[in-house]
């Protein structure tokens, strides 16, 4: 792929409807939150995932939270790429004043669905986190990140951005890979273990290689890009974040699972105070 069809390929367009089709066949991320756990919600009784398995403490949303009563204060909460109608439910029934932020319309139509059935206000916003953020410089007290940067292509950008609007103090709670998933391609077997059927160069970046493409063009495929630790917790740094605190996750249904090697971590990071 040339410069010129480089800059005319939408792929983050091309992601969101595969992800459209994940929703619809009943994707884990895409499931919407039940009317018991709302309440639940609402009683201080919650958990919300950055990575497969492991919970966020909730001493990382401080100062925003009281641990007390484990509510928000109404706090600015912007969730990026974080539609599906899972975490934002959680955040709204425990006092923050919630944003989400998604380029998939099924996932923000289980947003807009969740909301009407519970009550509570949201704004739900359909953009593509490649580009600049509808929003303005230090609208909010926290950004929360699923795994989900590994989509795109150029994660400083989404660094630099959830820096510009980010309050002053503010906290960036994310989940990203380490790019280990994308050293070995894996099938499932008869026992459904998944077997390893080859490796790849790295970096693993579809735009610059067409075999990739081609094996990832069918409309349920999503375009996918390996990144390393200098660019998921070096591209935070180099945004001007503090790094508090992180932890390791696993893929319970992919391969080094077995072996038990993370594939996936969890930070909280600090826009420090007279920072640009």
């Amino acid at each position: 792929m040339d410069i010129m069809d480089r800059e005319n390929y939408n792929y983050t367009e091309k992601n969101a409807k595969a992800i459209d089709i994940w929703v619809d066949e009943g994707w884990e991320w895409g499931t919407p939150i039940s009317r018991e756990a709302f309440a639940k919600a609402q009683n201080g009784e919650w958990e919300v995932f950055l990575t497969p398995t492991k919970p966020v403490p909730k001493e990382w949303f401080a100062p925003y939270i009281n641990l007390e009563n484990n509510r928000f204060d109404g706090a600015k909460l912007l969730g990026l790429a974080s539609g599906g109608g899972q975490q934002m439910p959680v955040f709204a029934a425990a006092g923050a004043d919630c944003t989400v932020l998604d380029y998939s319309d099924r996932q923000l139509d289980n947003e807009r669905m969740v909301s009407q059935r519970e009550g509570y206000a949201i704004s739900i916003v359909k953009a593509d986190m490649t580009k600049r953020l509808p929003f303005g410089d230090g609208s909010f007290d926290v950004v929360f990140h699923p795994v989900s940067n590994s989509y795109v292509e150029d994660v400083y950008h989404v660094w630099n951005e959830c820096y510009r609007v980010l309050k002053h103090g503010g906290l960036l709670i994310a989940g990203a890979d380490n790019g280990a998933a994308y050293l070995l391609d894996y099938d499932y077997g008869d026992d459904d273990k998944p077997v390893c059927t080859g490796m790849n160069k790295f970096p693993v970046n579809p735009l610059r290689d067409p075999q990739l493409r081609a094996k990832w063009s069918a409309p349920d495929d999503a375009l996918e890009f390996s990144h390393t630790i200098e660019e998921q917790i070096g591209g935070q740094l180099k945004a001007g974040f503090m790094l508090t605190d992180l932890y390791e996750d696993i893929d319970p249904g992919g391969l080094l699972a077995h072996y038990n090697f993370p594939e996936y971590i969890a930070t909280r990071a600090v826009k420090r105070k007279g920072n640009h």
